[in-house]
């Protein structure tokens, strides 16, 4: 398939881009480069080969889920500036 500028056009159209006749040329012959090569890639004997979206495997780095002692009240609210009934106190923003 050859990416023509007309075809160029059409896209920046889409996209609502100004392009220059000379972008315009550029992109086209980029595109083509693209196309190639992925007929290059499509030739390619891929049978045997596993599919993957990764290509090393990936596994869950996080810590199991484990329940464990909370802070007390009193640690959760030690550096707090102002507290009241054991919550933070914040200042009032809705009126």
């Amino acid at each position: 398939m050859k990416i023509g500028v007309k075809d160029v056009e059409y896209v920046a159209r889409l996209a609502r881009l100004t392009l220059s006749d000379e972008e315009k040329n550029e992109f086209a012959f980029q595109l083509n480069d693209i196309l190639t090569y992925m007929d290059k890639l499509n030739e390619l004997d891929t049978r045997d080969v596993e599919a993957t979206s990764h290509v090393i495997p990936v596994k869950n780095v996080l810590r199991p889920d484990e329940a464990r002692q909370s802070l007390s009240p009193e640690t959760s609210l030690g550096n707090a500036p102002e507290r009241e009934k054991g919550f933070y106190k914040v200042p009032r923003i809705i009126e």
